[in-house]
């Protein structure tokens, strides 16, 4: 069977035949499929308060989305969008980020 490209049809993004839920990259801005983006959190550390992923989307509070890629992550930091995402003032900590995502890109 033939795989069809996703195709977007009164707003929705449609993958084989069924509307799939989208989020926007914070980093890039690009609006896509929600399984093709890595869901964030932000959670209170022993310094402050650091973003980590969570690829289950189990983790509560409020969540951020992001391509699984340092490239969007750097746009994402350049652009200060983490506070504006996550609604909080003052700096996040994204080390953990940045170690997962170069520990997922090393395993690739």
């Amino acid at each position: 069977m033939r795989q069809v490209p996703p195709t977007r049809r009164r707003g929705r993004l449609m993958v084989r035949g069924r509307a799939v839920p989208r989020r926007t990259c914070v980093g890039c801005r690009i609006c896509t499929a929600k399984s093709d983006l890595l869901r964030l959190v932000v959670v209170e550390g022993p310094v402050g308060f650091n973003v980590v992923p969570d690829p289950r989307g189990r983790m509560p509070g409020r969540g951020a989305s992001l391509h699984p890629d340092l490239a969007c992550l750097e746009l994402a930091e350049r652009r200060r969008a983490f506070p504006r995402a996550f609604r909080r003032a003052g700096p996040l900590e994204v080390g953990v980020l940045r170690q997962w995502l170069e520990s997922q890109q090393a395993g690739s």
